[in-house]
């Protein structure tokens, strides 16, 4: 037992050296580190910028965001002040805390399913090198930074909820139920944990199991504590009357092959928000566990395995269908059903996908010895792609966080046109107006997830003749709108020109009087607009550098 448990701790000590090479770029390369971009650094990081500035960090449910859509953004769209992640990004310098953010997570999504494991589903020593390699496979993958812990901390909130469940819950269950929350969104993964533990609760019961009050109580103990620091979100939700840009949210327009076809890609590659690289080693491995249960009616003895092999199935399904157009005469009758995104039962993926790869990996293990070295040689097969998948490989062509955000040459644009920021404002042409946002400036443009629909309608008509021109983008536009940008028919959905770009905009058609009027007066272009004058637009002064990504043409309007 001595011997096991010295081990135990130092598979677990190399489990965690893994992890910290694998993070050590983030530390050493700071802000000359590549990240992701979608989602991220256009959008997010600078979301946690401008609220750390805005001074509204603690406003009201009825506060808004100044430097951003004419003071129209709400307050409530970045989220809460209870959040672990918003007071590393205020208390920290961009890069810090988006390293401290991804170690903290992935040290929890470790412990998580290795506990859960362990505890619960591959108990015994026997299988140690086994639960070891799926908790680092699990912690490994490339989820969505601002994500938190919303997906990967799933498995520890499991081995909670399982611990109460069997009647061998503590305290310190408890004390989970309660952290989590703080470092986790309910929307992002967490109401569809928490609604599925509840149809364990009730099938339990439907079996006659009994009541459990215990396990009942605990997950409305945890649901209750996420509305509570997530009150801006049930706020916005319940009460807020304004109609915003997720009212024009349709999500329903699949043909039924589309959806056919969606559910074996997201099935097969996974999904942006929850990757799991599962593709060349998991999914394989997965099959041929099935064969194994199939051939020797194993069943009764791997019936978890079996129900998280089908499970997986069920929600790359359930998540492709959700956009079938055949759910259209539901959506309109129940317009809830479009305004908030039910396919994000997809979220609980990668715990079925990495709990079933570890109960797989037992599976083929039981076979023979020639087996269970196979075995050993996926896990570090899977450890490996997943290695392949760090930020700095996969992201080394996109800019370095430095490059991005261009803080040097936004500064030098700041005093040349030496007016307070908060006297004019201007939007983005092929680049994101979060590069503008991080560096100050107050912008007509924005991502965000929700602002009023009456903007919408009214920045709508400064594009209005480039939407009427391409199909890709009004239909972008007019049917999400969460970004709400100066599109042209030309770049189309592009907004990430670089300075080497040899592009330039031709026979653009923008609504300058429109503009003028919600109080724009700059324009920072990625690329020469050659009828600048027709557009009533004047170029001022063109800004490059050697660290910054892009060049910009300063347009000031006439």
């Amino acid at each position: 037992m001595v011997i096991e448990k010295k081990k135990e701790r130092r598979m677990i000590l190399f489990a965690l050296l893994v992890l910290a090479v694998y993070l050590s770029p983030l530390f050493i390369l700071q802000e000359n580190a590549h990240i992701r971009v979608h989602d991220n650094l256009d959008s997010n990081l600078a979301w946690y910028k401008v609220l750390a500035k805005s001074g509204e960090i603690f406003g009201s449910v009825n506060a808004v965001i100044p430097q951003i859509i004419n003071g129209q953004l709400s307050r409530n769209a970045f989220g809460t002040e209870y959040s672990i992640i918003v007071w590393l990004y205020a208390l920290f310098p961009t890069m810090i805390a988006y390293g401290l953010s991804q170690a903290l997570t992935r040290i929890v999504a470790f412990f998580g399913m290795y506990l859960l494991l362990k505890d619960h589903w591959l108990s015994g020593d026997k299988w140690l090198i086994i639960r070891i390699g799926s908790a680092l496979a699990f912690a490994l993958t490339p989820f969505w930074p601002s994500g938190m812990l919303s997906t990967l901390g799933m498995p520890l909130v499991l081995w909670a909820f399982l611990n109460i469940r069997s009647g061998k819950g503590t305290w310190k269950d408890y004390v989970i139920f309660t952290i989590i929350p703080f470092y986790a969104s309910i929307v992002l993964g967490f109401f569809f944990f928490l609604s599925a533990i509840g149809i364990v609760w009730l099938w339990d019961v439907l079996r006659g199991r009994g009541w459990n009050l215990r396990f009942l109580l605990a997950i409305g103990y945890m649901t209750v504590i996420f509305m509570l620091v997530e009150y801006r979100l049930v706020y916005s939700f319940l009460f807020s009357g304004e109609p915003n840009s997720r009212d024009e949210y349709f999500h329903a327009q699949l043909p039924f092959w589309h959806a056919v076809r969606l559910f074996i890609k997201n099935y097969l590659l996974g999904h942006n928000h929850v990757m799991t690289v599962h593709t060349f080693i998991i999914v394989p491995t997965a099959f041929i566990a099935l064969y194994f249960v199939f051939s020797k009616k194993l069943w009764r003895q791997e019936k978890l395995y079996v129900f998280l092999f089908f499970l997986n199935i069920l929600l790359s399904l359930w998540y492709a269908f959700w956009f079938y157009e055949g759910w259209l005469p539901v959506t309109k009758k129940f317009h809830f059903m479009d305004t908030f995104n039910f396919a994000r039962y997809h979220f609980l993926r990668p715990l079925v996908i990495y709990a079933g790869f570890a109960l797989a990996l037992k599976i083929i293990t039981m076979q023979g010895v020639d087996w269970g070295k196979m075995a050993k040689w996926f896990i570090v097969l899977q450890i490996f792609f997943l290695v392949l998948s760090n930020d700095e490989i996969i992201y080394h062509d996109k800019p370095t966080v430095k490059a991005f955000f261009a803080e040097d040459l936004f500064y030098e644009i700041k005093e040349h046109i030496a007016l307070p920021e908060d006297e004019y404002r201007i939007a983005s042409i092929g680049l994101h107006p979060a590069v503008a946002q991080y560096n100050g400036f107050y912008t007509i443009d924005t991502y965000n997830n929700f602002y009023p629909l009456s903007y919408k309608h009214q920045f709508r008509k400064i594009i209005e003749k480039e939407l009427a021109k391409n199909k890709t983008i009004r239909k972008y536009f007019d049917q999400w709108g969460g970004r709400c940008y100066i599109f042209t028919a030309q770049l189309g959905k592009r907004y990430m020109l670089k300075k080497d770009s040899k592009r330039h905009l031709k026979n653009l058609e923008l609504n300058m009087e429109v503009f003028k009027d919600m109080g724009g007066r700059y324009i920072f272009s990625a690329i020469p607009i050659d009828n600048a004058e027709q557009n009533k637009l004047l170029l001022d002064k063109v800004f490059v550098s050697k660290t910054a990504a892009w060049k910009i043409y300063l347009y000031k309007t006439l």
